[in-house]
């Protein structure tokens, strides 16, 4: 018999590896990363749900945004949903210039994070960080914050050292979120004066009346948003779910929502998610425009709707 020639034998194997492209594309396993936070956790863990569904594996770690970042450049994490601007874009932007990152979408609308204080003490007249100074015994000069080296922690030390807005004798008290949150429960149970991190979206917007404080001075930077990010070679790698990442867009009051029933309801995170996926068909089906299957067989709504 005789053998196939070269340009046969390269023929025969391109269209091998076309055809074996969509199942390597369906085995490899997709890596979500999320730091810990619950907006940002059930959001990750809604999309993995997804992606699932088309027949993708996908694993869920939680870290810091720095080890994640981290992860993702080494190539051993593809996806953070949860990149805040501008306050974490001087951890983000050399990544993304370096050409370790890429940036898909911002996924919140009308997304936060700035100091806030309760709904009565903004009533009282503290409405911008200008007015801390002047009632800095009602605070106990004192602001609250979450873990340490978190970036709001940070640039409220920065007002500290710095003296801005005359807060030179305040300090930053780091904890972690759930124990902040305890702090501000507490202190407005007993009507006391808190100022402390807000972010939306989270749980605190809907169990409390809170405000959000001005910042003349504009340390908090311009509005808040929240990207999508992913590792250099993830859109080459799998243009399919590229395109369902860059769609995944949400209303802030949703993702509220979410925080509320995972962290004040003690709901599991996965039923959060798959309760969600399978209420909300009219959103996760603009998500799924012109998105197929793992293996390019099937569209991505028949997929979804054939199994919600």
């Amino acid at each position: 018999m005789r053998s196939p020639s070269l340009p046969t034998l390269l023929s025969r194997l391109t269209a091998s590896a076309l055809l074996l492209a969509p199942l390597a594309a369906q085995a490899e396993t997709i890596r979500f990363a999320t730091p810990q936070w619950p907006g940002a956790t059930v959001k990750s863990e809604v999309t993995r749900q997804l992606v699932e569904t088309l027949g993708y594996d996908a694993t869920l770690q939680e870290a810091s945004s720095s080890i994640i970042l981290g992860g993702m450049a080494s190539g051993d994490l593809d996806i953070n949903m949860a990149l805040w601007r501008p306050s974490q874009g001087g951890m983000l932007d050399p990544r993304l210039e370096a050409g370790e990152l890429v940036e898909l979408t911002e996924n919140i609308e009308g997304a936060r994070f700035q100091l806030a204080v309760p709904g009565y003490v903004w009533e009282a007249g503290v409405r911008s960080m200008a007015d801390l100074a002047e009632h800095g015994e009602r605070f106990s000069h004192t602001f609250y914050g979450i873990e340490p080296g978190n970036v709001g922690n940070e640039l409220m030390q920065e007002a500290v050292d710095n003296d801005t807005y005359g807060l030179s004798d305040w300090r930053v008290v780091a904890s972690s979120e759930a124990g902040m949150m305890s702090q501000v429960e507490t202190s407005i149970a007993d009507d006391e004066w808190i100022a402390f991190l807000g972010w939306e979206p989270h749980w605190m917007n809907v169990d409390f009346d809170i405000r959000y404080l001005e910042d003349p001075q504009n340390l908090w930077g311009d509005a808040s948003s929240v990207s999508t990010v992913v590792a250099a070679d993830f859109v080459e790698r799998h243009p399919n779910l590229t395109r369902l990442l860059e769609q995944i867009v949400l209303p802030i009051d949703v993702q509220d929502a979410w925080v509320y029933d995972y962290s004040r309801r003690d709901i599991p995170l996965e039923e959060v998610a798959s309760q969600w996926l399978a209420d909300n068909p009219d959103v996760v089906l603009g998500w799924l425009e012109n998105v197929t299957s793992a293996d390019g067989q099937q569209d991505a709504a028949d997929r979804y709707r054939n199994t919600y």
